[in-house]
């Protein structure tokens, strides 16, 4: 397994199994991997000659009063699950190698980046988008692969990938979770053993809104309420948002019909998770 910092090493060895005609399958990640990391490297292994996995911590989509400083990193378990899953290199590039001095240029949307985590977190999909394209435009993959349990992120880069034409397929990997129904993620480790139990009124919300959903309700508002009510009767909880939302806009939407996404984000004490039903039609 290849480790390379910088942009030139990867370019060199992508340039290289191109010619060789190998296809590439990209995973980017921001470290601290868990098994929700791993089923996305396992798919990657599958359907391609070549895995590269990025590791980067991005600056650029945290805002100044988020958690970068403190966010969860650790490369020499990282590199371990890696190598582990059969991967063949891993880009982890220093911030100055990803964004020069006097950098000014970023990659923005509309519409779909303006309401569930867009509306609190304002700036977020701008430095997702913007290092995404770099990824991009370093990995040269074939397909790039990304969960579901970051559902906006997934459809802001299906559409980001179809706007600008990237030649690249957008494989969507479906959530992984503990066996109690917490979404894995890499921010679960701030929470301490009250709050993770406090937690799992995520999934549980979740749950009660894909089964009203699936057994025919259509008043979005009432769907909303009782999956508020299941997050509201956790003392620990505070909801940022709670939304049924159109599949293809991600606007929020008041009659569920046709595609639909239901997905909530909650600080569980000062950690902030979010869960989703998945597209389902309604």
């Amino acid at each position: 397994m290849i480790t390379a910092n910088t942009v030139a090493e990867v370019r060199a060895q992508v340039k290289q199994w191109k010619k060789e005609g190998k296809t590439i399958g990209l995973v980017p990640t921001m470290g601290y991997l868990h098994e929700g990391h791993a089923s996305l490297m396992k798919r990657a292994r599958e359907e391609n000659d070549i895995v590269v996995v990025s590791i980067f911590v991005n600056p650029i989509q945290f805002g100044p009063t988020e958690d970068l400083a403190s966010y969860p990193r650790d490369f020499h378990r990282d590199s371990e699950v890696c190598q582990r899953m059969g991967v063949d290199l891993i880009f982890h590039p220093d911030p100055e190698g990803m964004y020069q001095e006097n950098f000014c240029t970023y990659v923005d949307m509309d519409v779909l980046t303006e309401q569930l985590c867009g509306k609190s977190r304002p700036t977020h999909f701008r430095g997702v988008q913007t290092v995404v394209s770099k990824l991009f435009h370093i990995a040269a993959p074939d397909r790039a692969y990304f969960g579901e349990k970051d559902a906006q992120q997934l459809a802001v880069i299906r559409r980001m990938a179809r706007d600008l034409n990237f030649d690249i397929e957008i494989v969507g990997c479906p959530i992984v979770r503990e066996e109690d129904g917490l979404a894995k993620s890499s921010r679960n480790a701030y929470l301490n053993q009250e709050e993770r139990q406090a937690a799992l009124v995520l999934s549980r919300s979740i749950r009660e809104g894909k089964r009203l959903i699936e057994g025919g309700e259509t008043d979005a508002a009432a769907v909303k309420a009782s999956m508020r009510s299941i997050i509201a009767s956790e003392p620990l909880a505070r909801i940022d948002y709670v939304e049924i939302v159109d599949g293809d806009s991600l606007q929020p939407m008041d009659t569920i019909n046709g595609l639909v996404l239901g997905a909530v984000a909650v600080y569980i004490g000062k950690t902030r998770l979010i869960d989703n039903t998945g597209f389902i039609e309604g």
